[in-house]
């Protein structure tokens, strides 16, 4: 099956920046239609962050369009988040996502093993 291998959390002062990485691996052919990003605070529901799909369709949520910045390299399998400026209420769990199919015909929806953000104010 797909994995989804994550990278690049930490601990920032605010203002600062992050950029987080995932790399999807498989033993067998499979395609990827759209890699995300979502987040998940301490007793808060996981939401979309930014997502990407097709000829580089982005997009974002309203709480971080114009500081993140996510973006696909295909040769790699891979999507990254540039988090610029970045604030305490980005504190939170961040989670790769992405689907496709898996041997030609089975469709796959899978999650990385999630990053901790932490933002100090």
């Amino acid at each position: 099956q797909v994995q989804l291998v994550e990278s690049g959390g930490g601990s920032v002062q605010a203002g600062g920046s992050l950029r987080l990485s995932c790399e999807a691996s498989a033993e067998a052919l499979f395609s990827i239609y759209t890699m995300a990003w979502y987040r998940q605070a301490p007793g808060l529901q996981r939401e979309l962050v930014a997502s990407i799909r097709g000829g580089n369709i982005t997009n974002y949520a309203d709480s971080v369009r114009g500081r993140f910045t996510i973006s696909r390299d295909n040769a790699k399998n891979a999507v990254y988040l540039q988090m610029n400026d970045l604030k305490p209420e980005d504190t939170a769990v961040y989670y790769c996502n992405a689907d496709g199919h898996y041997e030609g015909v089975r469709y796959y929806n899978k999650w990385g093993q999630g990053t901790q953000v932490t933002v100090s104010s």
